[in-house]
């Protein structure tokens, strides 16, 4: 089994920490972590990822308008085969599907909402 396939035995794939102030954060996880983060820009989305080995799961620290500070880490859980069709399940399990599906290179991903309120974003692997 490859890394990539370990790792998507697991429910939770990736982490987004909101922030404001992306140096500061970045100053932040790197200090009280002793690590140092990877900045990086995607279709004009500024991040910093946390460091990882394969089949670990890793996240980033972001700052984009989808993401609102003090509210709460976004967490990708794993929908493969396909986001679609755990979407199609959500409002009958009593949540809302904030976005429709976006694919990119990386994969699909939509964002749900729970019946609890939270924010969770949903990804599968092409």
């Amino acid at each position: 089994m490859t890394p990539r396939e370990q790792q998507r035995l697991s429910r939770a794939v990736w982490f987004e920490l909101p922030a404001l102030d992306l140096d500061r954060a970045i100053r932040f996880y790197e200090t009280i972590l002793d690590t140092k983060l990877q900045r990086l820009t995607e279709d004009g989305v500024e991040f910093a990822m946390f460091p990882c080995s394969p089949p670990s799961i890793t996240g980033c620290v972001i700052k984009s308008d989808r993401h609102k500070p003090g509210a709460g880490p976004i967490v990708y859980l794993n929908a493969d085969p396909k986001v679609a069709d755990v979407c199609a399940r959500v409002e009958a399990a009593g949540g809302k599907v904030l976005s429709a599906e976006v694919t990119d290179v990386h994969g699909t991903a939509a964002w749900i909402q729970d019946t609890e309120g939270n924010a969770v974003a949903l990804h599968s692997v092409p």
